[in-house]
């Protein structure tokens, strides 16, 4: 399966979306606000393709012939023409509203238009479309050209179609998906790992254990890549706190309420590694 995709927002998420949908064979609008990040989101792309070629997982050929199958644009109108729009803009609200809004006038009446949401429930984003049978949750993983999985998301006007043809569409381009049949807030994934990484920051900030040992645990315990406290600072504190307390507001389940500490760590500016101050020091 291949056509016309677009993709919203250049930066690591919708790049990232965009190169693995270039790499399988899927003509790519990728746009954002500014040439600036378009430019940002490219040279990364350009990278990555790079140092698979030279680790020897694709032809020097193919990453051109890749590279030549993404196009970019500041313009929103190019999405006129795609099969599947998939936005990944910034986790708020009101942002995703006005892009959707703008997406539904723009696009095919047969357009999917798929959120990269990790958080927000799709039925609140679809609302503001004449379409909510055709808005779908297609939450990607970073790094996109690594991580596996691909979780869909059915809003509650989701069409089993609509479901189908995504699943379709992220099988394609290598990943496995697993479907989300409820909207609840957090989906499946970050309700877990932020249930996870709430408790860890509790017992650390309660002083039960060091973040080197939380971590050690999971890790040898639960046989897990990463232990949480590593994670919020990979993924960004600040992301794990605004994931965790969208959660929390939505369902006002008590372990989803992030811990002081979390609050202060952001207002203090330690969001983890692009801070350079976390959990860790990096």
């Amino acid at each position: 399966m291949a056509g016309k995709l677009a993709v919203i927002g250049a930066g690591l998420m919708g790049s990232g979306i965009a190169q693995v949908s270039a790499q399988a064979g899927w003509d790519v609008v990728l746009r954002d606000v500014t040439d600036a990040a378009l430019t940002r989101g490219t040279d990364g792309i350009k990278a990555s393709y790079d140092k698979f070629v030279s680790k020897g997982r694709m032809t020097a050929e193919d990453a051109e012939a890749a590279l030549a199958r993404i196009t970019t644009t500041t313009d929103l109108d190019a999405v006129a023409d795609a099969d599947i729009v998939v936005e990944a803009v910034f986790e708020k609200l009101e942002v995703k509203h006005e892009i959707f809004r703008a997406l539904d006038k723009l696009v095919r009446d047969d357009a999917i238009l798929a959120s990269n949401t990790s958080a927000i429930p799709i039925t609140k984003i679809a609302a503001v479309t004449e379409r909510p049978e055709r808005v779908v949750g297609a939450h990607f993983f970073s790094p996109v050209p690594m991580m596996q999985l691909c979780e869909l998301v059915r809003g509650y006007k989701t069409s089993d179609e609509t479901l189908a043809t995504t699943r379709a569409f992220a099988e394609s381009v290598g990943k496995t998906c697993i479907v989300v049949n409820r909207d609840v807030a957090g989906f499946v994934t970050t309700r877990l790992i932020s249930a996870l990484v709430v408790e860890a920051a509790k017992l650390y900030e309660s002083g039960v254990a060091s973040a080197e040992d939380i971590d050690i645990a999971c890790k040898l315990g639960f046989g897990h890549a990463m232990g949480p406290l590593a994670t919020a600072d990979l993924t960004g504190v600040d992301i794990l706190l605004h994931a965790t307390s969208n959660i929390y507001t939505e369902s006002q389940d008590e372990k989803f309420a992030p811990p002081e500490l979390m609050r202060r760590m952001v207002d203090a500016g330690d969001i983890g590694r692009k801070s350079g101050q976390g959990f860790y020091k990096h």
